[in-house]
């Protein structure tokens, strides 16, 4: 049985996914490309694949390439942890930009997949908020108080008021400005990707 110390191996990920399909050896052979013999010295752990094997074989059995490293059984399922934080403003992380007030909540908790932000938005135009901003993950921005144009790559200004929210692909080039006849707005937004890495890819946004 794997553990945190003894990860599933690539045949028991192959086992596992074909099991789940009800796939005979000839049949998985059959979809991959790959011959029963070699998939055999793989599930027991004998072979291994090659980088292209592997690229092979998640393109024909659609699956991700990361789910050959990731999968396992039910029984390694990450177990729930019970983590949990409570975020109030005192105690919130700020960052100040010329463009925002940033106020990073729940800090105490690392390796985030999602980052809670309730940001004071001072820019009143796309030229005084200089080049859009990109970053890895998905974001969603729900207004507080007051209202914001949303700038992007890809599409024209849109007016938010409060109560009214976007979502968004965060590597696309994108700003929050305040809408005229605002003199600031306050929005609460939520950061999220698979990358463990996201707050030190937003930290190093403000420099």
């Amino acid at each position: 049985m794997a553990d945190a110390a003894n990860p599933p191996t690539l045949g028991s990920v192959l086992r596992g996914i074909r099991s789940r399909n009800g796939w005979t050896l000839k049949e998985m052979s059959a979809k991959s490309g790959i011959p029963v013999s070699t998939l055999s010295k793989v599930e027991h752990d004998r072979l291994t694949l090659s980088y292209d094997k592997l690229q092979q074989l998640s393109q024909r059995l659609k699956i991700r390439m990361a789910d050959l490293f990731a999968e396992g059984t039910e029984e390694n399922a990450p177990r729930v942890t019970g983590r949990r934080s409570i975020g109030t403003l005192d105690q919130a992380v700020r960052v100040t930009t010329d463009n925002y007030d940033y106020h990073y909540l729940c800090t105490d908790l690392r390796q985030k997949r999602m980052i809670p932000i309730i940001t004071r938005i001072r820019a009143h135009s796309a030229r005084e908020f200089g080049d859009l901003v990109r970053h890895q993950g998905e974001e969603f921005i729900y207004v507080l108080e007051g209202q914001i144009e949303v700038h992007s790559e890809f599409y024209d200004p849109v007016l938010l008021r409060a109560g009214e929210s976007i979502y968004l692909d965060s590597s696309m080039g994108h700003a929050y400005v305040v809408a005229k006849g605002c003199d600031e707005a306050l929005v609460l937004g939520v950061c999220s990707s698979a990358d463990e890495g996201l707050m030190d890819s937003l930290m190093n946004l403000h420099g």
